[in-house]
């Protein structure tokens, strides 16, 4: 009987301990595969950080790559602009500036533009000079102009004026500008494109 009892005992005491020892086995399985889990979710999602930083990284290189062309596209094109407006007007200015401090041309010309004015427009005009060039000027219009002022022409001075004329309506509601700067602006809008040109091959 006792026998049979030990027998019994040992039979539970086994069956427990091979039970425990299943369920332990199933525990630690499972616990592997969620760690398992666990770990490929993590390197999943670092691979996408990775991949989306690098993506981030690529459009950035892009964008800075971009902007770097053109800053130095545009800063070249600055370059070239001023250089060939700098020896433009190292061409034209000074020959503008001696050509109005000539006061033969000056006078050709003030009597040519009152002459013109005068076939299509009233007489009422008023032509300015710079006050440096007044004695020539008042006795130049006294004489060759003496007509035309007759009929209504008004001459002044200014100091204003530093090379050249003005002329428009004697009532000031416009007036036409004639200096040496003048025909710098207007000579350099034609010329800048040609030295361009020739400096660096391409017409602008």
């Amino acid at each position: 009987m006792q026998t049979k009892l030990q027998e019994l005992t040992e039979k539970i005491y086994s069956e427990g301990v091979e039970k425990a020892q299943k369920e332990a086995e199933a525990i630690l399985k499972a616990a592997n595969e969620k760690a398992r889990a666990i770990e490929e979710a993590a390197q999943t999602k670092a691979s996408a950080i990775v991949a989306e930083a690098e993506g981030k990284a690529d459009t950035l290189k892009q964008h800075v790559d971009s902007e770097l062309k053109m800053t130095v596209s545009q800063s070249v094109a600055a370059l070239k602009q001023n250089l060939a407006e700098a020896i433009t007007m190292k061409a034209i200015q000074p020959a503008a500036k001696q050509l109005f401090s000539d006061v033969a041309f000056l006078q050709s010309i003030v009597e040519k533009v009152v002459k013109g004015w005068a076939s299509t427009q009233t007489m009422d005009l008023k032509v300015t000079l710079s006050e440096n060039d007044r004695k020539e000027m008042e006795a130049f219009f006294k004489n060759q102009l003496a007509a035309e002022m007759n009929k209504g022409l008004e001459l002044s001075f200014s100091d204003g004026v530093k090379s050249g004329f003005k002329i428009g309506p004697a009532d000031g509601s416009y007036m036409i500008s004639f200096t040496d700067q003048d025909f710098t602006n207007f000579f350099k809008a034609y010329l800048r494109p040609k030295t361009s040109e020739l400096l660096f091959g391409e017409n602008k």
